[in-house]
């Protein structure tokens, strides 16, 4: 039903703001003939400013073969923008409302076999997609922002979607040069940003007691587990860390601390399964390497991201 990821050449991206400019900034630098739908001409400034931007750090990133400013259509008709699309990134206002309205015109005025996706940071697709004629090939492509910097995008359906739609949106993503999650399930915040939130309810907690200040929080990130994180996610970072024994050690060693009250989130009681889950799907990961190795890469890594950033303050 759905044309061959690596044949699109023809994206449209709907939204003017920060997200929708984004992406559009994004396709363009991956060499894609970018339509962006914007509700009115007098949000072309705003579009212009948010590629503009983005367009700095791509050109310095590496542009794709044949990447250009001059490949974007700036369109204020749906249907005109949408006529000949390939594929659809949706980025309009976060209300339900506004979505289901616009998803019901997209089911009619997209080709049927154009997977559209929403970057909703919030809303999930079963609801979105309530009034649409055609919710099989509508999904969540929900981005970090700038979509033009962070690789992520975690990729689910809603209850009316095909599994068929969220695997071609995958390997799309991925060709796209994104870093596609299919999640396991439909959640709301998704897995990212239910991650984020606990970081940031902590620290709403820690600056409401006068624990500590927002930059000390900052600081607390910036020069701890924040170099470590763009090598090494929190599972393996525990599992490295604890030495031959890795997660294993970590939960039977540090278990009961969960449950201490130095922490406002309310954690989950560590049962044999959870504790499995946690130990299997670290060593599913670490695919047989020894501690040692994966913590001399890890170094190497944080290494580089550091004098990375350091040389950027230099200069």
């Amino acid at each position: 039903m759905y044309p061959d990821p690596k044949s699109v050449t023809r994206v449209t991206t709907l939204g003017a703001g920060p997200i929708g400019g984004g992406w559009a900034a994004h396709f363009l630098a991956r060499g894609y003939d970018v339509t962006a739908y914007i509700h009115a001409e007098s949000e072309t400034a705003a579009l212009m400013s948010v590629i503009n931007t983005g367009w700095i750090s791509l050109q310095a990133l590496g542009l794709a073969e044949g990447a250009s400013l001059d490949r974007l259509r700036i369109i204020t008709d749906l249907a005109e923008a949408v006529k000949t699309a390939q594929f659809i990134q949706e980025s309009a206002p976060e209300r339900l409302d506004i979505k289901q309205a616009l998803y019901k015109r997209l089911g009619e005025l997209a080709p049927r076999d154009c997977v559209i996706a929403s970057s909703t940071s919030g809303l999930m697709m079963s609801q979105i997609q309530a009034d649409c004629a055609t919710p099989q090939r509508t999904v969540i492509g929900h981005p970090f922002n700038p979509p033009y910097l962070l690789p992520l995008v975690e990729v689910v359906g809603g209850k009316g979607t095909e599994p068929e739609a969220v695997a071609w949106a995958v390997a799309f993503y991925t060709i796209a040069g994104k870093a596609p999650l299919a999640m396991k399930k439909e959640i709301p915040g998704f897995v990212a940003t239910r991650l984020q939130e606990a970081l940031w309810r902590e620290a709403l907690h820690m600056v409401a007691n006068g624990e500590a200040t927002p930059a000390d929080i900052d600081n607390a990130l910036m020069n701890g587990p924040a170099p470590r994180m763009a090598v090494q996610g929190q599972c393996m970072a525990f599992h490295v860390a604890c030495g031959e024994g890795g997660m294993a050690t970590n939960l039977d060693q540090f278990g009961p601390a969960l449950k201490w009250p130095w922490t406002r989130l309310v954690a989950p009681d560590l049962t044999q399964e959870l504790r499995d889950r946690m130990v299997d799907g670290c060593n599913e990961i670490a695919a047989g390497r020894h501690f040692e190795d994966m913590a001399a890469t890890r170094d190497r890594e944080i290494v580089a991201v550091l004098n990375a950033i350091r040389d950027v303050r230099r200069a």
